[in-house]
């Protein structure tokens, strides 16, 4: 997910909904050594650790840049209904002229 969608997410979501994504994500996800959207310099398993250590659920002071990250690293855990609507690509028809030899 991009930076801007994440941010999108991140000023509406609720705390119930991240702990139900970061509990999708970790049911789901197989391969915690792949490389992190929110740091390319670290793994998803170190992402899970920074991110996860001090969520608290009843804590309503989370920073939206900390929400930002965990939509922008598990975003594809959410519920279909916050994740953000796809935009179709217009197909576009080549436009074409005989070579002229």
């Amino acid at each position: 997910m991009n930076r801007y969608a994440a941010k999108v997410i991140a000023k509406t979501i609720t705390n119930e909904q991240i702990q139900k994504m970061f509990a999708m994500a970790k049911e789901s996800i197989k391969d915690w050594t792949v490389t992190s959207n929110v740091n390319k310099g670290m793994s998803r398993g170190a992402a899970w650790n920074i991110l996860t250590k001090g969520f608290d659920v009843n804590d309503p002071h989370i920073h939206i840049l900390a929400k930002t990250n965990m939509v922008r690293e598990f975003g594809e855990f959410l519920p279909e209904e916050l994740k953000p609507a796809k935009k179709q690509r217009r197909a576009y028809a080549p436009i074409h002229q005989e070579p002229i030899f």
